[in-house]
């Protein structure tokens, strides 16, 4: 397999849902990631030694966070637009007070139409898609694999979600970085699982798939009235200084609502069907089975409940 994960240290290629089209995706401080988790002999080193203490103290991308919210980050807006060709005509307003400020940005209600026919995609994002997991519960990507068990910190869970359906999407530093609800549906009290602070980017991922189980995350059960308990993750990543929910437990919400959002940095979506629960979507299946991530936006078809 030489595509999308397998391709380290030159490209990252993927499948505009839009377009049909391969293209290959422009990452933001490709240089760190490819020092920090590359197969070099330099990077073996930094892996050993500096990677540990970076990720796993929480205070260091909290402090980068902290300058990404002061005046003086402003500055990084217009060229960050430029360089990554940012669609500004969908923004809720053209003034942000830091690059925090604009990273999580709102967009025009208009600028995500939500499918109604059934269960939508939660994030602008590159995404993953898998028709049900091993018997073993175990997440196994590309020759790599994790538990259930390890992912959400809990056996009943685990054993719950055994063979069921995966959804994983990925947000880059130029996605929108706003999260909704997949379905109509009311959701629990978030629970936090501490952890540390690596990258997923897929050079990242590449070395390691477990940063997904290493990471900090929360996780939230989203109960629907015909698609089961839907497991719904935010996993945090290097620089992303903060994980913030905007919805209120025990409320219901209608598909597309906001669930909440990513402070500054990459960061990752998990969801997890009850087995037999949910149909994904022919394109997202295909696109994964062919070793692509698939970039679609919030709101459009995620696939069909299953009765």
């Amino acid at each position: 397999m030489k595509e999308g994960y397998d391709v380290i240290m030159t490209k990252i290629n993927f499948i505009n849902r839009e377009t049909k089209q391969v293209e290959t995706e422009k990452v933001y401080g490709q240089y760190l990631l490819e020092v920090f988790y590359g197969k070099g002999f330099v990077s073996k080193i930094i892996s050993w030694t500096a990677l540990p203490l970076l990720t796993r103290f929480s205070f260091l991308s909290k402090i980068y966070g902290f300058f990404q919210k002061t005046k003086k980050s402003q500055k990084k807006i217009a060229p960050f637009i430029r360089d990554f060709k940012v669609d500004t005509s969908e923004f809720e307003t053209q003034q942000f007070d830091s690059f925090n400020d604009f990273f999580t940005r709102k967009l025009k209600k208009t600028a995500r139409p939500i499918d109604k026919s059934s269960l939508v995609l939660p994030a602008d994002g590159r995404y993953l898609a898998y028709s049900s997991l091993k018997p073993e519960d175990k997440v196994a990507i590309k020759g790599q694999s994790f538990t259930l068990e390890s992912l959400l910190q809990c056996k009943s869970l685990a054993k719950k979600y055994a063979g069921s359906s995966l959804l994983i999407a990925r947000l880059c530093p130029v996605d929108y970085h706003r999260f909704h609800f997949p379905a109509d549906c009311t959701p629990s009290r978030p629970t936090l699982i501490k952890g540390q602070y690596n990258s997923v980017n897929p050079i990242a991922l590449a070395k390691n798939l477990s940063y997904l189980s290493q990471n900090k995350r929360i996780y939230t059960t989203l109960l629907t009235k015909n698609a089961g308990d839907i497991l719904y993750m935010e996993i945090g990543a290097t620089n992303v200084s903060s994980i913030q929910q905007t919805f209120a437990p025990n409320k219901p919400y209608l598909a597309g609502e906001e669930k909440g959002y990513f402070e500054f940095g990459g960061s990752c979506l998990v969801l997890l069907f009850e087995k037999g629960r949910v149909e994904f979507a022919s394109d997202l299946l295909e696109a994964t089975a062919k070793g692509y991530e698939m970039y679609a936006k919030m709101g459009s078809y995620l696939g069909k409940i299953c009765k």
